[in-house]
């Protein structure tokens, strides 16, 4: 079974559309799946969700979906600078005033796990947990720095056994690791990369008989300027396209969002 794993959209419809169009052009993958985040940043929240919607593609909440759809707070984003800070209120707010009743019903009835059995219910096959944080909290951000300590605790909690399959987004930077047997997957983000690359990004993960397990980082050229010429022509603010045109690396101090 082959699945497209797409995460922190962030309301970049180009960035969407781009994927979407690299994904139907792959004839062996079976099903798409997102991971959460599709609003924040960028002035598309309703159009992405309606995306999503019409292609028919489940997948989980991330902390951006939950907060908006709940009218918390904040965004449960967590930020090292100041500015980057003040920035983040300005973007929840900007999304909570432009995110449609309707798109905010859907949020809210995202689930916060999806787990998927590839080799089908009835077969002790792998499993396929997909999450948007952690097994707690979709605001906990799983880097690539954690320790084997913390992933195979992670591992544990989900209830996942050699073999299987744990993925998450949020911290908006690909990467995958095997800590006990366990396949640990960070899917990116298509909307807003923090690795220097500007490019959309998904997961194409491959689970099949006998324990393969394979990851595909998969990177798609889109029009950046498109989404950055539409953030500067809305009241979010500027630095977000610029944030764009970077990768993530046109702050000083990198935001976690």
């Amino acid at each position: 079974m082959r699945y497209a794993l797409i995460s922190d959209i962030h309301a970049n419809l180009p960035a969407l559309d781009a994927v979407l169009a690299d994904i139907a052009r792959r004839a062996n993958v079976d099903a798409t799946y997102h991971l959460g985040d599709l609003v924040g940043y960028a002035p598309w929240p309703n159009e992405t969700i309606g995306r999503l919607r019409a292609a028919g593609i489940p997948g989980v909440a991330g902390n951006y979906d939950s907060t908006v759809a709940t009218g918390y707070k904040h965004c449960g984003c967590r930020y090292e600078d100041p500015r980057q800070e003040e920035l983040s209120h300005l973007s929840f707010a900007w999304t909570l005033q432009h995110t449609s009743d309707e798109s905010k019903a859907f949020l809210r009835g995202l689930p916060f796990r999806v787990d998927l059995r590839p080799l089908g219910g009835h077969a002790g096959g792998p499993t396929v947990t997909l999450l948007h944080g952690n097994q707690v909290l979709n605001t906990v951000y799983v880097h690539e720095d954690r320790t084997d300590d913390f992933l195979a605790n992670m591992g544990s909690a989900v209830g996942a056994r050699p073999g299987d399959v744990v993925c998450f987004g949020h911290t908006h930077k690909p990467w995958h690791r095997v800590v006990d047997g366990i396949h640990f997957v960070n899917t990116g983000s298509v909307g807003r990369p923090k690795d220097g690359d500007s490019r959309a990004g998904y997961i194409v993960l491959d689970v099949g008989e006998s324990g393969r397990v394979g990851v595909e980082i998969v990177r798609v050229g889109y029009d950046v300027e498109q989404a950055a010429k539409a953030i500067v022509a809305s009241s979010l603010p500027d630095g977000f396209a610029d944030y764009l045109r970077s990768g993530g690396r046109s702050m000083a101090v990198t935001a976690r969002s």
